[in-house]
C-alpha cells in the first residue's frame, strides 16, 4: 500500500508513520544529490548550526559489536532523525550485513514520528559520500589512480562514489581475499566504467595511487606511510575499538580532515583511534584537525601543494544520516511510494 503522509505525521486524529523498505530506500536515494546533501549538513555542523550530541552506544564486549544511537537536527533542511545502528563485524564470516539500521525522522514543528525506513543502504552511501566530498575537496586535480582497500560493503560504496567526482584512468581493489576483491573489481568495473583490478596485497594497490580509500575493519594499519608517494590523499571510514587502520606516521605527516573534532577525539566507540591516538602521543595538535565543514564553508584551508599528504578519516555523524534520511522521505512523498503505518 501506497500512502502521501502529511508533513505533520497526523491522518485524521490518528498518528501514523510513513514506512519505507530497504528496497524503497536504495530506489529513493539519488546519489548526486547525496554528496551535496552531506556537504550542507557538514557545514552546517561546522557552523555551529545543527544538533548533534555525540553517538551513545551499548556494547556487545562478547561480540566485538555495539548498538549505536544518534540524533541529529539540521535546522537547514528541518530534518530532525535519529538512527539505531547495530555494528557487529563478526557478521561477516556469516553472510550477514555488518551494520544494520532503522532510521526514524520526526516533525521538527511537533516532534511527532512521520517515518521509519531501513538505515543499511543509507549507512553506507552516506560514509561513502563524506569521502566523495573529501575526494572533491582535497584530492590533487590531475588524480588518476584509486586504491580501494577492502571487499566489503564500504568498499563497493566507495568505488561507486569517488569515482562520481574523479574521472580515473585505473583502479584497484585489495583484500584479504583474493577471490573477493576479484568479483568486486569485476563489479565495480561494470557499474562505473572505471577499469578497476585486484592487486595482491595493500602495498601493491597503494604504491602510485593518488587516492586511496581504506574500508576495513582492522585492529592493525593496512595503509602505511612509506607506501604513499607525494600528494596522495588518504580517505579512511574502517573504526576499530581495538586498533586504527592507518598508521601514526601517515596521520603525523598529513593534513588530517575530519567529520567533526569532538567526536573523532573522543574516546571509542565514539571516536577514531586512528586520530585520537597521535593526538594523544603528541604527534598531532587537536587545533590542526581540520573538519571537513570548514573547508565546505571556506573557513579553513584545505591542499596546500599538489605535494601535500591528506587524510580524510571518517568515524560516522548523525547529520550525514538526517541529510540522507531527508532526501529519501522527500522523494517518497514526491512519488507517493511507502507503506503507511498507523501508530
Amino acid at each position: 500500500m501506497t500512502a502521501n503522509v502529511p508533513a505533520s505525521g497526523y491522518v485524521g486524529h490518528d498518528a501514523s508513520v510513513l514506512f519505507l523498505s530497504r528496497e524503497d530506500v536504495d530506489a529513493l536515494l539519488d546519489l548526486d544529490r547525496l554528496i551535496d546533501a552531506v556537504a550542507e549538513a557538514m557545514a552546517e555542523l561546522s557552523g555551529g548550526r545543527a544538533s548533534m550530541p555525540p553517538r551513545t552506544a551499548a556494547l556487545v564486549a562478547e561480540r566485538d559489536a555495539f548498538l549505536g544511537v544518534m540524533p541529529a537536527f539540521l535546522p537547514g533542511s528541518g530534518v530532525l532523525a535519529s538512527k539505531l545502528v547495530a555494528a557487529f563485524p563478526r557478521n561477516a564470516r556469516l553472510g550477514v550485513p555488518t551494520h544494520q539500521a532503522l532510521i526514524v525522522v520526526f516533525d521538527p514543528a511537533t516532534g511527532a514520528p512521520v517515518a521509519l525506513m531501513d538505515g543499511e543502504h543509507i549507512t553506507a552511501m552516506r560514509t561513502a559520500a563524506g569521502s566523495a566530498l573529501a575526494t572533491r575537496l582535497l584530492a590533487r586535480g590531475d588524480a588518476s589512480t584509486l586504491a580501494i582497500l577492502g571487499t566489503g560493503v564500504q568498499a563497493r560504496a566507495h568505488g561507486l562514489m569517488v569515482t562520481r567526482v574523479r574521472s580515473f584512468a585505473s583502479a584497484r581493489v585489495a583484500g584479504r581475499d583474493p577471490e573477493r576483491a576479484a568479483a568486486l573489481a569485476a563489479e565495480l568495473s561494470a557499474a562505473t566504467g572505471t577499469a578497476f583490478h585486484a592487486a595482491a596485497s595493500y602495498e601493491e594497490a597503494v604504491r602510485g595511487a593518488d587516492v586511496v580509500c581504506a574500508t576495513t575493519h582492522s585492529p592493525e594499519p593496512v595503509l602505511h606511510r612509506r607506501w604513499l608517494g607525494a600528494g596522495t590523499h588518504v580517505t579512511s571510514v574502517g573504526v576499530n575499538v581495538a586498533g586504527r587502520e592507518v598508521d601514526a606516521e601517515t596521520v603525523r605527516d598529513a593534513l588530517v580532515v575530519v567529520e567533526s573534532r569532538e567526536s573523532t577525539l573522543a574516546p571509542a566507540p565514539v571516536g577514531a583511534n586512528d586520530v585520537a591516538w597521535p593526538v594523544r602521543d603528541g604527534l598531532l595538535h587537536p587545533e590542526d584537525v581540520v573538519e571537513i565543514g570548514e573547508l565546505v564553508g571556506s573557513v579553513r584551508a584545505g591542499r596546500s601543494s599538489d605535494r601535500q599528504l591528506t587524510l580524510y578519516k571518517s568515524a560516522g555523524v548523525a547529520v550525514q544520516d538526517a541529510a540522507a534520511a531527508g532526501l529519501v522521505l522527500d522523494e517518497a512523498r514526491r512519488r507517493g511510494v511507502g507503506t503507511e503505518l498507523l501508530l
